[in-house]
């Protein structure tokens, strides 16, 4: 029914090399990145899999037309010749959201308008009706324009996928559970790792770094708008699903140590834990930062300190970023991996990194600093 539509994986500015890579691994093919977003070719199989299985995507979509409109009677006759028949069907409901930059059709409610009424007009001509009942499931249909080049997509994952469905409660300013996987990704996390993190919050960057560790599906424990869909056979969902907990390392070697100086957070971190399914391999302990140290041989330690424009003003954060190139000793063994927005961090931390990525922690821009060598 989807014959001929690509599937995009949405994902973070900045991330799209390691979200292609990922989506090779599992067996996507024709991919290929672009800004903010992975193409690869649709099959059912690879849209339950991409759902399930991603750890850096923020979200799976059909990628259904892309094209050039100047005026609402293209954008109109463009929306109207896409087979939304094939798509929707004849009771499925098609809520249109979407964003307009730098367009022509600069009115995201005028383009909401003209894009439903194409598509209903399409679907009542074809399924011969006077009105589109929307009764059935969920198609929502997504829209963006940038410079008058509009990108047609229907959402398949309904909730983000950084909604792994182990984290209901959380601290201010939380990072996103797919932002946290992709600096174990960057830390090249392993099943063999000891992590520690000295400011762990809700345990977040722990909690992603022993299900990367562990093989654990983000996905597994959560459902998918697109399962409702009539196109998609159950049987497909049920074989995905035994694949991914299939793949689930048994004899895990990762241990992992969330230190924090808030009481609570301890609490909720370990809550959490539980609820991913790894509290078996992690640790949780009430410590201060100031009195950071470890014993182990070697380990990699994350995290993601308090910052000016998130819970700390700058003066307060970059006391942090002091105190943290004290206590992080470089030496064999030993690697750091530090998320922040603040441009002039290793100048407080006291070493420059070996490495650096700029990313995006939702709006604001940061970079991923990167030590590990002695």
């Amino acid at each position: 029914m989807f014959d001929g539509i690509k599937l995009a994986a949405l994902c973070i500015f900045g991330t799209e090399g390691i979200a292609a890579g990922e989506l090779r691994r599992m067996g996507a093919e024709n991919v290929s990145a672009e800004n903010g977003r992975v193409i690869f070719d649709y099959s059912p199989q690879m849209l339950v899999r991409a759902n399930i299985r991603c750890r850096y995507c923020e979200r799976i979509v059909l990628l259904l037309k892309n094209f050039k409109a100047l005026s609402f009677e293209e954008l109109f006759q463009n929306i109207n010749n896409i087979p939304w028949e094939n798509i929707i069907g004849k009771s499925g409901a098609f809520p249109v959201n979407g964003s307009c930059l730098s367009s022509r059709l600069s009115s995201v409610p005028a383009c909401q308008k003209i894009i439903k009424k194409a598509v209903a007009n399409r679907l009542m001509k074809k399924f011969n009706t006077q009105f589109c009942e929307e009764s059935g499931a969920l198609y929502k249909i997504h829209f963006v324009a940038i410079k008058d080049n509009f990108s047609i997509m229907v959402d398949t994952s309904g909730q983000g996928l950084h909604k792994r469905g182990y984290r209901e409660q959380s601290l201010d300013a939380p990072i996103k559970e797919t932002l946290a996987a992709v600096i174990s990704d960057l830390a090249v996390i392993k099943s063999s790792h000891t992590v520690v993190d000295p400011m762990c919050g809700s345990g977040t960057l722990l909690i992603e770094a022993a299900l990367k560790a562990k093989n654990i599906a983000p996905g597994l424990k959560r459902t998918f708008l697109c399962e409702k869909w009539e196109q998609i056979d159950p049987s497909v969902w049920q074989s995905e699903r035994k694949d991914a907990v299939d793949s689930i390392i048994t004899d895990c070697g990762f241990t992992g140590y969330g230190y924090d100086i808030d009481e609570n957070a301890i609490k909720l971190a370990r809550e959490n834990a539980e609820k991913a399914g790894v509290s078996s391999c992690l640790h949780f302990e009430r410590r201060d930062i100031r009195d950071y140290t470890d014993d182990f041989q070697r380990c990699t330690v994350i995290c993601n300190p308090p910052y000016g424009e998130r819970l700390l003003d700058y003066e307060k954060a970059r006391e942090i970023y002091k105190i943290m190139g004290e206590r992080f000793i470089r030496e064999k063994g030993k690697s750091y991996y530090i998320i922040s927005p603040d441009d002039e961090f290793e100048r407080y931390f006291g070493v420059r990194a070996d490495k650096r990525r700029k990313i995006y922690n939702g709006k604001l821009k940061c970079q991923i600093y990167m030590y590990f060598k002695a």
